[in-house]
């Protein structure tokens, strides 16, 4: 029922949908953007192609003004006045991507852009749980026997089908991510191997060389945790782990975004994480939403399948039908 009526609603958006945007700003997120087939993210991450990512960006340029960090600052501050309605183009996660593909096609175009990294992972130390998860299902897609000892761990039964297996694999959470190494040792799948070999996350030496071309580098949290799941204790020092890093490394320390989501997270993370004075603002990812938390803005996931125009066009749908119900705020206890 709910797509039906964001459906109907997104049929009467028009084709200057930048004028009717509910918000003053936009602020898009992707992850990843490639050509190639990427076994440790293509499971779990639905990333655009060149091609994809271009368009997006050009139906962006049409309809706002591109701004840099300090831009946005200043704007939401009430000191830049720009032409028209701003966009913040933001990636997660550090993938090597940015910089082989990404920058260069931001670069041509003048456009800024701010990657949320999680120190844990820079210079392939270690690679992110989810991304365990989607190298076991691309390994599961081959043709062999499967250890019996698979099916006890996940408490499945001996005849589960392997989609049953795909779908366990990607309930692990953070909390038992081990897990997933002990499946992995079943499959004879190396992730340290995987690591060396393809370098999926970007190195320090690439991100300084970001930093020196003008793009901005950022809070992910250590290792990619849903905050909602942990105590305050355990957000928190997340939180100081790596802006003691980003300080250190000379990468930006006044900006955090939450990873997965801010779902579940309670007003006093927020009082916690806002006494700290260098911290300017957070981000989540909940689409086009206000927050009760005023210093905490939404953020539009694009890797949905499908172009910038759409989810746009289907986001402004959706936040008008939330305004009919008074739910288009993130109320926060």
């Amino acid at each position: 029922m709910k797509d039906q009526l964001i459906n109907l609603f997104t049929a009467f958006e028009t084709v200057q949908f930048g004028k009717s945007f509910p918000l003053d700003y936009c602020l898009p997120v992707y992850h990843c953007v490639s050509d190639e087939n990427l076994p440790h993210i293509k499971h779990v991450i639905q990333y655009k192609n060149i091609r994809q990512f271009e368009e997006d960006i050009d139906c962006f340029s049409k309809h706002f003004q591109w701004v840099n960090w300090q831009e946005f600052k200043d704007f939401t501050s009430g000191s830049f006045k720009p032409k028209k309605k701003i966009a913040l183009l933001t990636f997660d996660d550090g993938f090597r991507e940015f910089y082989d593909i990404v920058a260069p096609i931001l670069e041509r175009k003048g456009i800024y852009a701010c990657n949320f990294i999680n120190p844990a992972f820079i210079d392939n130390k270690e690679i992110m749980f989810r991304c365990k998860a989607s190298l076991l299902i691309e390994d599961l897609k081959i043709e062999k026997s499967i250890d019996p000892e698979i099916y006890r761990i996940l408490s499945l039964d001996s005849q589960a089908a392997k989609e049953t297996l795909k779908k366990e694999i990607l309930k692990i959470t953070y909390q038992k991510k081990d897990i997933l190494d002990v499946l992995a040792e079943k499959l004879n799948v190396d992730f340290q191997s995987y690591l060396q070999e393809h370098k999926p996350y970007l190195s320090t030496e690439q991100l300084r060389n970001l930093t020196s071309r003008g793009f901005g580098i950022s809070s992910h949290s250590w290792d990619h945790p849903k905050f909602g799941a942990l105590s305050l204790e355990q957000q928190m020092e997340s939180i100081h782990k790596t802006f003691a890093y980003l300080k250190e490394n000379g990468f930006l320390y006044d900006t955090f975004a939450f990873p997965f989501t801010d779902f579940g997270v309670k007003n006093d993370f927020f009082e916690e994480l806002f006494k700290n004075k260098e911290i300017y603002c957070s981000f989540g990812a909940a689409g086009i939403k206000l927050d009760s938390v005023k210093k905490n803005f939404q953020r539009i996931p694009m890797e949905m399948g499908e172009s910038a125009e759409r989810i746009l066009k289907k986001e402004i749908a959706y936040f008008r039908l939330k305004k009919l119900m008074n739910k288009n705020t993130i109320v926060r206890k």
